[in-house]
Parts: structure tokens; C-alpha cells; sequence
């Protein structure tokens, strides 16, 4: 069987995978998913004060990761503590289509749940059909839509908020 049709294997990020998770975010940039302009160096790392090892899974495949996916609380709130927020889902195009995405936010409902969290929630952009069938076919569900809320490759572009009870 061939290395990307392979199960991955998903663990939590360790500080040595900054520079690869940081090539794989610099490598998949598309205006599909991103907010933010096309990266350019010098490259900031990937873990900082906001974005931590252990907020994040990486899936690898014959000891190369091939993806990752953030798993945070969406606010410092006491109040909100009982959310967790995927920011952030990236999978290396060579290993696209082969499960890899829902191997990850399985894993990420998982780690919200062992967290203590009673809900899931995430944001992505009204134009990324792929993304957004992959959340549905897990069991998200649209339950609020910015219209026009930003900017993207010279298009306004809806931020749709979606959520699934754990």
C-alpha cells in the first residue's frame, strides 16, 4: 500500500516539529482558506505565546508530517471554558483526499472531549466547499454566517461559523 493511503499516525506537536509545521503552513497557503497574506520571510515561528505544542496534533506518515490541526480554548473566559475551537487544519496536498483531514478533526473532537469540553466550534471561509463538507460529514453544523466578512484574493468572502455539541 502506498505511503499516503497508509492510516497516519496522530500525536500532539513537540517544539522540534516548529520548522516543519512552518513549511507545511507556508506550503498549503491558499486563498481557499487563509485570512491572511501569502507568507513571505522572514518566517515567524509556528508555536508562539498564542499557539502552543500541546494545542496542537500532527498527523505523520512514514515519520514525515503531512498534516496538523489546532485544538484551543476560543477565549479566556471562565464562562467559555467548556469550548474548544479548531484554529487552524492544514494537510500536505500530497496526501489529500486519502482521510488524512478527517483522521485529524476526528482526533481533535477526541482531545476536545478528554479536555472536558461540551462543544466544538470553528471558522471557515463561506468559498471553501471541501472544508466545509468535511466538517458537515462529521457532524458540524452551520450556526452563524459574517456575510462579506473579509477580504480574500479580490473577493469579499462570508466567515462561516460552525459547531457540534460533544
Amino acid at each position: 500500500m502506498s505511503e499516503s493511503l497508509r492510516q497516519p499516525l496522530l500525536r500532539t506537536a513537540r517544539p522540534e516539529d516548529d520548522e516543519e509545521l512552518s513549511r507545511l503552513d507556508r506550503l498549503t497557503w491558499s486563498p481557499l482558506h487563509a485570512v491572511v497574506p501569502r507568507p513571505r520571510p522572514p518566517y515567524p515561528p509556528f508555536f508562539d505565546a498564542r499557539h502552543a505544542c500541546e494545542d496542537t496534533l500532527v498527523a505523520e506518515l512514514g515519520g514525515r508530517v503531512v498534516g496538523y490541526i489546532r485544538v484551543v480554548p476560543p477565549t479566556r473566559l471562565a464562562s467559555n471554558a467548556h469550548v474548544r475551537q479548531i484554529q487552524g487544519l492544514a494537510v500536505a496536498d500530497e496526501t489529500r483526499g486519502h482521510g488524512v483531514g478527517r483522521a485529524l478533526v476526528r482526533a481533535a473532537v477526541e482531545e476536545a472531549r478528554r479536555q472536558g469540553a461540551r462543544r466544538l466550534t470553528l471558522r471557515v471561509l463561506g468559498h471553501n466547499a471541501p472544508a466545509r463538507a468535511l466538517y458537515a460529514s462529521e457532524g458540524f453544523v452551520v450556526e452563524g454566517v459574517l456575510p462579506g466578512e473579509f477580504h480574500v484574493d479580490g473577493t469579499y468572502t462570508d466567515d462561516v461559523l460552525m459547531g457540534r455539541a460533544l
